[in-house]
């Protein structure tokens, strides 16, 4: 497994519509693989390809990490690391390979997101807090999987980066606009400081 960079937010690269995967293979397989462990290195729970630069309809997940988020990750050399995964996705880390919602619940729920492509910002986004995806596991088996609380919210946002949208998208106007002000003065900073 391997650790990619992760894309940020102003990259036109997260705007990108993702592309179906034709057949899990060994290749989706492995870049699943170096998915989790990226998300595992950058504290998040979940991570979409995109994200690593890879325009393929493929997200990896662990909400357990949520409560792992505030601490580094404990460092596990590559076999550990590829015994703890738990490929049925009961626990542990869920792989979705062209994940398609099939319902939503019409009650929505307000969640403060972050995301990895936007590191240090957090906002309220509303989300219907239920619903149903139908996707290609990691062995390439069709599921289906009922979603609620941490897991729909989570789930609906990296669905929303394979049709290229980041969550600053589901904020007001005026909220993305400061946002984005903060990312470019920081990276304005970042250059002047070089």
């Amino acid at each position: 497994m391997t650790i990619r960079p992760i894309i940020e937010v102003p990259d036109k690269r997260l705007k990108t519509v993702s592309q179906p995967v034709t057949e899990v293979t060994d290749d989706t397989r492995a870049l699943m693989n170096d998915m989790l462990e990226t998300m595992y290195d950058a504290n998040g729970i979940g991570l979409a390809a995109i994200q690593i630069g890879v325009a393929s309809r493929v997200i990896v997940m662990d909400i357990s990490q949520r409560a792992q988020a505030d601490s580094p990750p404990e460092e596990k050399a590559e076999e550990d690391a590829a015994e703890d995964i738990d490929l049925t996705g009961e626990t542990g880390p869920r792989f979705f390979v062209n994940p398609e919602i099939v319902w939503v619940s019409e009650e929505t729920n307000n969640y403060q997101e972050g995301c990895l492509s936007v590191p240090g910002f957090y906002d309220d986004v509303e989300r219907p807090s239920q619903c149903r995806v139908a996707f290609l596991d990691y062995d390439g088996a069709a599921q289906e999987l009922e979603c609620d609380g941490l897991l729909a919210t989570c789930i609906q946002h990296e669905m929303d980066h394979l049709e290229g949208i980041v969550f600053l998208d589901r904020l007001s106007r005026l909220k993305r606009q400061i946002v984005l002000k903060k990312i470019a003065k920081a990276e304005r900073d970042a250059a002047g400081a070089k």
